[in-house]
């Protein structure tokens, strides 16, 4: 929340020394966007997120959005403390055991976007959103025995381990999320949006709580 204010004040600073003639390529370029984005993403562990969006004006300061992106992993703390309970049991029958925890999630989502400034009235368009939609997480938990995936063969002997749901299985949960950013026009219809985002997957084991910060690259038209 720290960073998206930050940006909002850099924001309102660049619109003060910004010429007309920029405002008035930032009034033209009004219908719509499209865009792709690369984010780090934070929580519970640190990852990369990829994606697309893009979005249509409704109104002259709002626009309806479309998002659809993958975070490499967004694990919570219980995943690791399950996988811990495996690897303790494992430990009694062998030795040089390890594992590896990692949680990716493929999302949609859509929503509103709000430009605080109206257009033409500064060369940078800072803005606020939120939204809701859908994110698919995937278990992605893997055992090894002295530097052996053993993972697929736990139920075997020496080690007779059945993994849960906790561990092992993918589902779809809803998400909501918010956030903001600033539009920096490039080069014609070219753009960066400076972005931060705030999801809250709602799992049903438990939820995931996402922040992602990043730049999108892309065009309004």
């Amino acid at each position: 929340m720290r960073l998206l204010c930050a940006l909002i004040v850099s924001t309102y600073a660049l619109g003060g020394v910004a010429d007309a003639q920029t405002g008035a390529a930032s009034a033209a370029a009004d219908k719509g966007y499209a865009e792709v984005v690369g984010q780090s993403s934070f929580g519970n562990v640190t990852s990369q997120s990829f994606g697309v969006e893009a979005g249509v004006t409704i109104a002259p300061r709002l626009q309806v959005f479309v998002e659809v992106g993958r975070t490499n992993d967004v694990s919570p703390a219980a995943l690791g403390a399950a996988a811990q309970r495996i690897a303790g049991a494992l430990a009694a029958a062998a030795s040089n055991v390890a594992f590896t925890v990692k949680e990716p999630a493929t999302f949609g989502a859509g929503g509103l976007r709000y430009m605080l400034l109206p257009p033409g009235e500064s060369r940078v368009q800072p803005y606020v959103m939120g939204g809701a939609g859908f994110a698919r997480l995937a278990k992605n938990v893997t055992f090894t025995v002295g530097g052996t995936d053993v993972t697929a063969v736990l139920q075997q002997p020496p080690y007779y381990v059945a993994l849960g749901t906790d561990l092992t299985g993918s589902a779809t949960s809803a998400m909501v999320l918010g956030g903001g950013g600033i539009v920096v026009p490039v080069y014609k219809h070219l753009v960066f949006d400076f972005q931060v985002r705030f999801g809250r997957i709602l799992a049903e084991e438990e939820a995931v709580t996402v922040g992602r910060a990043g730049v999108g690259i892309g065009i309004r038209f």
